[in-house]
């Protein structure tokens, strides 16, 4: 069952939304050290691994600093996330630059930042060519798609209907082109997002372990790293388990094993798994509403968290200082946008609200500010740090009216 216990309590939330505004993103230092360590321990028997934490997850500096302190690297998939990465003075082997239908610009900077580049297609293979020309490059990764060997789902798509990545046919012939310039090969794939299943990983596991050893079969350069991405899911609803890490590790390890390739230095790239149970968004309740159904009015909106209207999402909400009255009301509960979809839920079970409780939306630490906008000219919200070590840290301070119009020309 899901852990549903917060690192503060109604009054230490009210506190901080005096402080910090409402609505809030919350992220809980704490948690995210234990699953750090929880992710390292678990792949203690990988050959150099390294998590490269996605940073399109969360683009926040100050808790990517945290994750680098837990010894993860950054998967960086466009020329501002590689800045984030440059600013924070992060060496080039702690970059996984990993990006599709990339610019000639986007290359440069992550060849200038001495990045591992993951290369997704053969056209793109030709552009990173023409920049390095006939020099040698510390690390050059492939991404893989295995076609009808694997299922996808909703979020990525099924592998022969994704955009990403390149056949093993095609991994060969980019090897071809780049031979002169590789001086360690990688293989990279990711076919999935939000997984809940840890023998889907194993067959990920499997399934490269294929196409690495026809590479090796059908070119004289050995792959010197392989990436099995990221995607694994976060249990968002209160009766489902946390996903097993230690077990996905094991029956990884046993595919790699089959595959004669476990001594290989190996790496994930896991943004989800990592943060998204570790935030959480905090928003007052400015209405209850009586129409042809009753609502909770929240001054949140989608812009402060779109997962819920665009993929209809599940996100647990709790009611501060009611968490043991009966859930005995049903609502939409909503956002102010112009738009119908903008509910955080709906038909969802709470204790009665009243105006001005504070409700705290779980698991938005991945995919949640990030994932924000300005739609209706709604501003995006603040973001801190919590820990029991020290008070609380601004990490991001809430967007103003002028920071929205600072490019507009008038």
């Amino acid at each position: 069952m899901k852990d549903l216990s917060l690192p503060f309590d109604k009054d230490q939330a009210e506190e901080l939304l005096k402080e910090f505004g409402s609505p809030l993103y919350v992220y809980d230092e704490d948690g995210l050290r234990i699953k750090a360590k929880k992710i390292n321990e678990a792949f203690s028997w990988a050959n150099g691994y390294r998590n490269y934490f996605a940073v399109k997850a969360t683009p926040t500096p100050k808790i990517i600093e945290i994750l680098l302190d837990e010894g993860m690297g950054l998967d960086c998939s466009s020329l501002a996330e590689l800045e984030i990465a440059k600013r924070l003075k992060v060496p080039g082997d702690k970059i996984f630059f990993s990006s599709n239908n990339t610019g000639a610009e986007d290359f440069e900077f992550a060849i200038k930042l001495n990045a591992i580049v993951n290369i997704d297609d053969l056209s793109q293979v030709r552009v990173f060519k023409s920049i390095i020309g006939d020099k040698t490059y510390p690390k050059i990764a492939l991404r893989y798609n295995p076609g009808d060997l694997k299922s996808g789902n909703e979020i990525i798509g099924e592998p022969t209907q994704a955009k990403y990545g390149m056949s093993t046919d095609q991994l060969i012939e980019a090897i071809k082109i780049l031979k002169e310039n590789i001086e360690s090969l990688g293989l990279h794939v990711m076919v999935a997002s939000g997984v809940s299943d840890e023998e889907y990983f194993a067959d990920t596991a499997r399934v490269l372990g294929i196409a690495f050893n026809r590479i090796k079969d059908a070119t004289d350069i050995v792959p010197e790293f392989i990436n099995i991405g990221g995607g694994i899911g976060v249990n968002y609803k209160p009766d489902q388990p946390e996903f097993d890490i230690k077990l996905a590790s094991k029956l990884i390890k046993e595919q790699l094993e089959k595959a004669g390739i476990e001594k290989v230095t190996f790496y994930t790239e896991n943004g989800r798994f990592v943060a998204g149970p570790h935030g959480y968004l905090l928003t007052k309740a400015r209405y209850v509403m009586d129409k042809y159904k009753k609502y909770v009015g929240v001054d949140a909106s989608m812009h402060n968290l779109m997962r819920p209207g665009m993929y209809g999402a599940y996100h647990h909400i709790t009611v501060l200082g009611k968490e043991n009255e009966e859930h005995a009301c049903e609502y939409d509960v909503s956002g102010s946008l112009c738009e119908n979809n903008d509910k955080f839920a709906i038909d969802r079970r709470l204790p009665k609200v009243d105006e001005g409780d504070i409700l705290v939306i779980h698991d938005c630490g991945a995919h949640g500010h990030s994932m924000g906008f300005n739609y209706n000219g709604l501003l995006r919200s603040p973001e801190i740090i919590i820990s029991k070590n020290h008070p609380p840290i601004l990490a991001r301070r809430a967007q103003t009216v002028d920071d929205y119009l600072t490019t507009v020309i008038f």
